[in-house]
């Protein structure tokens, strides 16, 4: 598909993901709407200037009405759904607002996309935490869904509510879940490869929130941003569905960290806080359904984006 003069509005498409995808939109000729709430000034989308090559919304996606307005005044073909409350500790002290905005945030976009039926396709962004916890050592989209905690019921349901409105309603929407995604503009220090990397250029020491223990996919964030845009060009083949987008990298965090060290040639002392609430020992998803269907699989590794990354943290902390 061409995305040149193709209107799209990206939801949170000034935070880590999202400004990577509107970036990329950006390159393919694409006219981009995207909502914003409170931008970080060192954040990637402000680095990249992108504010200037894209309309910014100052809309929060619990206002309905705010959400709507935009989309009848703006009138999008396809919408990126991505803003979301994404932290789990966050969510953990916080539930009200996670719910509020991860919940109904995704039924305002699908509830105006319903009353706006010039909508082509919908690509709402999920995680792995939709499945909650299971023995399965690989999830697949058939893994029932089973949050059991704010941030991860809040995932469940959004995934439920999205395949409602196209069973019921038929709003052209799809469903992307994934693991821990990394990359330049990732500012949160809680995340072990930002934080690890942003102690290396400050040379302090990192502090792990969790035993370092905890296994999850790693996925780098352009992997992310094509697979988006895949399932985007493919909604009049697959609506209605959920799909992973899983790693070859399933690592502790331990693990993590002692590939950036070895990537880099460089020794990046740690301590072990242990405080982690809530998080899920052991998690993974097979992506053998997006790759049979689209050929998607990851192109990026840890090792070889490690430098790239680098210099990028220490260029925005100089």
């Amino acid at each position: 598909m061409n995305w040149k003069n193709k209107k799209v509005l990206v939801t949170g498409g000034t935070g880590f993901v999202g400004s990577h995808l509107v970036s990329r939109l950006i390159e393919l000729g694409a006219e981009v709407v995207t909502t914003n709430l409170l931008l970080e000034p060192k954040s990637y989308f402000a680095e990249q200037k992108l504010g200037e090559k894209v309309a910014v919304a100052n809309v929060d996606i619990t206002d309905f009405d705010a959400i709507h307005d935009l989309i009848t005044k703006t009138y999008p073909e396809y919408i990126f759904h991505l803003a979301a409350q994404a932290l789990v500790d966050v969510a953990f002290y916080n539930p009200l607002r996670t719910l509020d905005s991860n919940i109904m945030g995704t039924v305002n976009v699908l509830e105006s996309a319903r009353l706006y039926p010039k909508i082509k396709g919908i690509v709402v962004a999920s995680s792995d935490k939709a499945y909650g916890k299971t023995n399965q050592k690989k999830y697949i989209e058939e893994t029932p869904l089973r949050g059991d905690h704010p941030y991860e019921v809040s995932k469940s349901a959004a995934d439920l509510i999205c395949y409602s409105y196209f069973k019921t309603y038929g709003v052209p929407v799809t469903v992307s879940r994934f693991g821990n995604i990394y990359g330049e503009g990732d500012l949160n220090t809680s995340r072990i490869i930002p934080g690890a990397l942003i102690a290396l250029s400050r040379g302090e020491t990192l502090q792990i929130r969790s035993d370092g223990k905890m296994v999850r996919d790693y996925l780098y964030v352009r992997d992310v941003v094509d697979g988006y845009l895949m399932l985007a060009e493919n909604i009049d083949k697959k609506q209605g569905e959920a799909y992973n987008f899983g790693s070859n990298e399933t690592l502790t965090v331990l693990e993590v960290l002692k590939t950036l060290e070895k990537s880099l040639g460089k020794k990046i002392p740690y301590k072990i806080l242990n405080q982690a609430k809530n998080e899920i020992p052991y998690q993974s998803l097979n992506f053998s359904k997006i790759e049979k269907a689209f050929g998607w699989k990851p192109k990026y590794t840890i090792t070889a984006t490690a430098e790239k990354m680098r210099v990028w943290y220490e260029d925005i902390l100089s």
